[in-house]
């Protein structure tokens, strides 16, 4: 595949960089999940007084397989540089540090000569803790909440766009009861995830987020919260407003 043709030779570069101490995978080649649609999550670990003089050099490491059309450089978790190739192909390369390294997601080890991942390795998984798990329990509501006020207003094109993001947390409360390893891992991988039977049921939900057909995909998405809830609110920390307020819009939204 060319994620692994693309793998091998840009890390064969950065391998003769000596400012680059460790190399490895995250996303779906870390987890060995990928397929030739992936695309290339590849990390690179370097001091963080060197930092700054290892972004000057990175265009040179990705280019050591192949002609990049377009790239983009930006920082969201680390610094990174999204390039895409004139195969297709999409390589996102992340630069962090000791210090910056987030531990989270499965990663796969190309190159540590000193041991440098050995420390993070038992950190590795794609959970929810209970802070992320309330937080993406209580955005459910609160996206109803904007929902509803996009319907009211007649604005069916925001409707859709707040469903979406009810679905986008929900996928991660369904995961994290159904699928609890993977629960990170979102919308993304919910269709991998669920059995069939409840599948259907979102599947269902999604066919109608339109913008003729909104109202139908919350009817069918209060009755599957409704089946949901009651685990939720026993697995939600203590103090989260996330159960009454999703009640709330049951109830309201029930009644419209």
């Amino acid at each position: 595949m060319k994620q692994e043709e693309a793998v091998k030779a840009i890390s064969r570069s950065l391998m003769e960089d000596d400012l680059v101490k460790s190399i490895f995978l995250k996303g779906s080649m870390g987890r060995g999940e990928y397929d030739e649609h992936s695309d290339v999550d590849l990390y690179c670990l370097v001091e963080e007084e060197e930092q700054e003089l290892f972004l000057t050099k990175r265009l040179k490491h990705l280019e050591a397989y192949r002609k990049i059309l377009f790239y983009e450089d930006f920082f969201i978790i680390a610094p990174q540089i999204i390039a895409v190739f004139d195969n297709l192909l999409h390589v996102d390369l992340f630069t962090v540090t000791d210090k910056g390294f987030k531990e989270k997601d499965y990663f796969r080890v190309l190159y540590d000569p000193d041991g440098r991942l050995t420390k993070f390795q038992s950190t590795q998984n794609s959970l929810l803790a209970l802070e992320e798990f309330s937080s993406c329990a209580y955005d459910v509501a609160w996206f109803l909440f904007q929902y509803n006020k996009a319907r009211q207003r007649g604005n069916d094109l925001w409707a859709v766009n707040m469903l979406q993001q009810v679905m986008v947390n929900f996928s991660k409360v369904l995961l994290h009861r159904y699928k609890p390893e993977k629960a990170q891992l979102g919308l993304k991988s919910l269709e991998a995830q669920l059995d069939p039977i409840l599948l259907a049921k979102v599947k269902n939900i999604f066919i109608y987020i339109t913008p003729n057909a909104h109202e139908k995909a919350v009817y069918s998405f209060i009755n599957l919260l409704n089946e949901e809830i009651n685990w939720i609110e026993s697995k939600v920390e203590s103090d989260s407003q996330a159960v009454p307020f999703m009640q709330m819009m049951i109830n309201l939204l029930s009644e419209s």
